[in-house]
């Protein structure tokens, strides 16, 4: 493994061998990441990162595009089919970008605009104060409701008639419940503002129909290809059906333009980004193919069972998942009454194999580092072939770990376990 790198380039080497071992060694519950596919990982070395290619297929501003033409078009033509949508953009470099692009393509600077609280389960490109679209855009924030810990739609649907929003930002980061877009859209076409779907966490289950899809609902949708997708890191964005120039925004590269495809094509490039990273196109092409496999449903299906039982096994043990449960592939637990910070969970189970990272609660008492809270996803675990009986293990780990926070010998002994715990499940494993 690495035989090149291991003689050209002997520190990084070392790296890589040590990031390998951390990741077949220990449990991956951090819910935005995931393990792509040999496949995957292959095409995202090949020869076309080599390759530039600013422009889109058929239109580029270089020469020599013809192949790399090719795995572009396999990439959109194949997220097309896999979500039902007319119109993809496969070259975002990021989820961030991608939403970047969405903003500038629908909305102009200072517009007021809607998202979730980054501290109720948002994302920091909706709407946080230390993100360009808080600097950039006027943003409210919605928030969960305290009693449920879910998004009450007729507080948001009051918020959105006091504010008048252009745009609403519909999605999460930390968000463990089905969000109804149908319902999003009357609230949006009550107040005329566009509505925007950010489906970075669960767009692998919407592609196979677990969860509701926005496509029908949205005027644009917006992912990250890795997550519950299992491909390269990156970015997408969709139309369910492309439409006309809503509002007469001029785009960056061409003036006046008739439909949104040209507009947010314009936006990502020349708007946000020069040459697209072909080898990453390739790897998407791959993973999207994956998604529309057979294996693949098996896979989602899994998933949301192993989060239901992790979710599950947590709350028999007294501990505070938000909102009661799960619907996805993730959850956000309330650890206060376990007598110990999200910060310091997180150190204590990474000592123990076991990765996750702190995360703010609704209504949180602690600072953004520290929180009060942790996050959990079972897509990485589900990739390595482990199911429910396995996510019960997984949290009588987590348990012994917070009760003995501070013991380094438990902690020890704990990592050991999960060291043989994890033997059995390949880090790369065909889908299953």
């Amino acid at each position: 493994m690495y035989d090149l790198i291991k003689n050209a380039d002997k520190e990084l080497y070392d790296s890589l061998i040590g990031e390998t071992l951390r990741q077949t060694e220990k449990i991956e519950l951090i819910a935005s990441e995931n393990f792509a596919s040999p496949e995957v990982m292959e095409a995202q070395g090949s020869v076309l990162t080599n390759k530039y290619a600013e422009g889109y297929p058929g239109k580029r501003y270089y020469g020599g595009c013809e192949w790399v033409d090719v795995a572009e078009d396999l990439a959109r033509d194949r997220l097309k089919e896999l979500f039902g949508a007319e119109y993809v953009n496969v070259q975002p470099h990021s989820g961030a970008s991608a939403n970047l692009a969405v903003y500038f393509s629908f909305i102009n600077h200072g517009d007021k605009v809607m998202g979730l609280s980054l501290d109720h389960g948002g994302h920091l490109t909706h709407g946080s104060k230390v993100n360009f679209s808080g600097k950039f855009f006027d943003f409210t924030p919605y928030y969960l409701n305290k009693e449920t810990e879910r998004i009450d739609y007729n507080e948001v649907e009051d918020l959105a008639k006091k504010n008048k929003p252009k745009l609403i930002t519909v999605g999460a980061s930390a968000y463990s419940r089905e969000i109804d877009y149908a319902a999003f859209r009357q609230i949006a076409d009550k107040v005329g503002a566009f509505l925007f779907a950010d489906i970075a966490h669960p767009a692998g289950l919407i592609a196979k129909g677990h969860l509701q899809s926005p496509i029908p609902y949205c005027d644009v949708v917006a992912s990250t290809t890795h997550k519950t997708m299992r491909g390269p890191r990156g970015g997408m964005i969709m139309i369910g059906k492309d439409y006309q120039n809503p509002h007469g925004i001029v785009a960056p590269k061409s003036g006046r333009v008739k439909n949104m495809s040209e507009i947010i094509d314009s936006w990502v490039m020349p708007g946000m980004q020069g040459g697209p990273l072909m080898h990453v196109i390739a790897a998407k092409a791959v993973a999207f193919k994956e998604a529309l496999s057979p294996e693949f449903n098996d896979y989602t299906i899994q998933v949301m069972k192993n989060a239901k039982t992790m979710a599950n096994a947590l709350i028999d043990l007294d501990y505070k998942v938000i909102s009661g449960g799960t619907d996805n592939h993730s959850m956000l637990v309330d650890i206060r009454n376990k007598n110990i910070t999200g910060k310091d969970a997180e150190i204590a189970l990474d000592k123990a194999g076991i990765t996750c990272n702190k995360n703010a609660v609704p209504y949180d008492t602690q600072p953004p580092l520290v929180t009060s809270g942790i996050r959990l996803g079972t897509p990485a675990m589900t990739t390595r072939g482990m199911k429910e009986d396995d996510m019960k293990t997984i949290v009588e780990f987590i348990d012994k770990v917070v009760r003995n926070h501070d013991n380094e010998d438990v902690l020890n002994s704990v990592k050991n376990e999960v060291k043989t715990f994890c033997s059995p499940f390949p880090l790369h494993k065909k889908m299953s």
